[in-house]
């Protein structure tokens, strides 16, 4: 028994279990050497002394260990230790892609397309390297929280080049995904792959499974003879060149399908083109039947020459003491034949219950009260995140309560991994910076819508002012908060009344980006310098890269006018005067 805490190969810690199935448990566990988590698949006890069990399990990882590709769970080591068969995979964290269908039903057709990209992609590197799943369905398909896609559970691969000796003509797989070569005892191919993407692709689309049934038998006989329903007539918006896919992938007869995985990549990859929205609907070009008819025929064909050569070397007593026996086991085969149909069906038959609401219930409370039900419990839970139902308590059941099915059906629980989230406070009067960072760690978005205030009011920059999310609501990822914050604007001082200089103005310019121009103004009544007018209006918001005018005084410039000069006396005169005093004399005598 694999307990808590034990060392496998003196190497791989376990810390708990993950996952039972029919061949092994698998165990998170921690590799001491290279520090991670991985996932660690040990055999069962009971079947690690079954020498084919053991060599089964053995070539699962010698096929699976080549694999190298982005949507394979990686494999790291196989070993043995103190009898138990180990292999070391990849530890992947996410939800299996049948638990997201339970929960969402159709998926939106890119998400099927996306994933099924990833899928065939996954499947074409594994018959690349001749290795056949055989055991595809969303229950061994991870979806990681970023979409990525993870095929796991090679365990029912086998390589197509191998000589051993393997168990073919075992219906292995899941029967709602066994292709029909499969149901009829046939071995597999990588065209039995292909046909169970197709019904994967279905379910994808459509939320439910194309074939249903009361048993394995009766949906393995549907599996073989009945044609997949059109995904076009339970959704009409889905295109035809969808359908067609699904179509070619699920052929009854392999010669219908595609030849290898990678053509159904590429076909899905197109399908939506615009050259391919008029396509019609696919028509099968070999016979659907065509390569069942023909085994039954080969097969009657040997039985009659085993026969006929079994009557030449037989003597004429032998042979009528065989037609005896044959004629008394006949009669014998036919009334088992016709108690199993007509008898049995009566004294078997299962009554139908309903499943009970376990929900809130503790894992032991709900096994207990399935149990006294009539129903079996699965061992493997499924969990799930919930608002509003505590980690440990059952959020619901596989098949959900109130579903009418038989006693004995096996119920999966849903248990509550608690709530992944934040509860909202109250973040009024808190600074924004500091909650979105919070808030943004928990993936919520946040919404911001800004309320201006000036930088003269009283009020800081960035303080929220209302949020539309009252205190207590429970917000999970992808959620939305918005809130109101302030934001402080900058505005015009009045130039004019507050005394400012000029070169004070030019500071403030720069400082917020605004182009400045400057108009001088003759003005005697104020001191040179002073600021006369401006463009923008005291008050007014500041905003980067507009022009402010801004008038300053100056001085009068002041003109003399010229002064009158006197007039110059004639020099001729002043001479005259001056040579002869007497002639002025002599007139004066006169």
């Amino acid at each position: 028994m694999i307990t808590r805490g034990q060392k496998i190969n003196d190497r791989y810690q376990i810390i708990r279990t993950i996952g039972e199935g029919g061949m092994a448990n698998v165990y998170l566990a921690r590799d001491l050497i290279l520090d991670r988590d991985v996932a660690v698949k040990i055999l069962r006890g009971d079947l690690a002394n079954d020498e084919k069990f053991v060599r089964r399990f053995q070539r699962e990882a010698i096929s699976a260990s080549s694999l190298n590709h982005p949507n394979i769970v990686g494999m790291y080591d196989v070993g043995e230790d103190d009898g138990n068969y180990f292999i070391v995979m990849e530890y992947v964290e996410g939800k299996t892609l049948k638990s997201l269908i339970k929960r969402r039903g159709a998926l939106t057709l890119p998400e099927v397309i996306d994933i099924m990209l990833q899928l065939t992609s996954g499947i074409a590197c594994a018959h690349d390297s001749y290795i056949i799943h055989r055991d595809i369905k969303p229950q061994n398909v991870l979806i990681l929280d970023d979409g990525t896609v993870k095929i796991t559970d090679f365990g029912i691969a086998m390589a197509l080049n191998s000589n051993e000796l393997t168990q073919t003509n075992s219906v292995m797989g899941s029967v709602h995904y066994l292709p029909p070569e499969q149901a009829n005892g046939n071995g597999s191919t990588i065209k039995s792959d292909i046909y169970s993407l197709g019904i994967l692709m279905f379910e994808l689309l459509t939320g439910k499974l194309p074939f249903k049934g009361e048993n394995a038998v009766e949906i393995a006989i549907k599996q073989m003879k009945n044609p997949i329903p059109s995904v076009c007539d339970i959704n009409p918006d889905i295109p035809q060149s969808i359908e067609n896919v699904i179509l070619k992938a699920c052929a009854k007869n392999p010669k219908n399908r595609y030849e290898n995985v990678m053509e159904m990549h590429n076909d899905i990859e197109t399908a939506l083109n615009k050259e391919r929205m008029d396509e019609k609907k696919w028509v099968y070009p070999y016979p659907e039947q065509e390569a069942e008819e023909k085994v039954n025929v080969s097969r009657f064909r040997k039985n009659q020459e085993k026969r006929n050569s079994e009557k030449e070397q037989k003597e004429d007593k032998r042979e009528n003491k065989a037609i005896i026996i044959l004629g008394v086991i006949c009669a014998l085969v036919a009334c088992i034949i016709g108690f199993i149909m007509l008898v049995l069906p009566a004294l078997t038959k299962v009554p139908d219950v309903e499943v009970p609401d376990v929900s809130r219930m503790s894992v032991v409370t709900a096994e207990s009260t399935l149990k006294k039900e009539g129903f079996e419990v699965a061992t493997e839970v499924e969990e799930e995140y919930h608002s509003e139902i505590e980690e440990g308590l059952i959020i619901g059941t596989n098949p959900s309560a109130g579903r009418s099915v038989k006693k004995g059906t096996t119920v999966t629980l849903i248990v509550s991994k608690g709530f992944q989230g934040i509860v909202v406070e109250n973040y009024v009067n808190q600074n924004i910076v500091a909650v979105k960072a919070k808030l943004d760690a928990a993936g919520i978005a946040v919404i911001i819508k800004e309320k201006e205030f000036k930088d003269t009011d009283e009020q800081e920059a960035d303080i929220i002012l209302s949020q539309d999310k009252t205190e207590g609501t429970k917000m999970t990822k992808g959620d939305t908060i918005e809130f109101e914050v302030s934001k402080l604007i900058t505005v015009y001082p009045d130039f004019v009344a507050e005394d400012w200089t000029y070169e004070g103005i030019e500071e403030f310019c720069a400082k917020y980006n605004v182009t400045l121009k400057k108009t001088e103004k003759e003005d005697a009544s104020v001191p040179e310098g002073t600021i006369l007018e401006q463009s923008r209006t005291a008050g007014s918001k500041v905003v980067s890269g507009v022009t402010l005018n801004i008038t300053v005084s100056k001085k009068p410039v002041v003109v003399e006018e010229p002064k009158e000069e006197s007039p110059k006396e004639d020099p001729s005169k002043e001479e005259t005067s001056k040579e002869d005093p007497s002639k002025e004399e002599n007139k004066t005598g006169e």
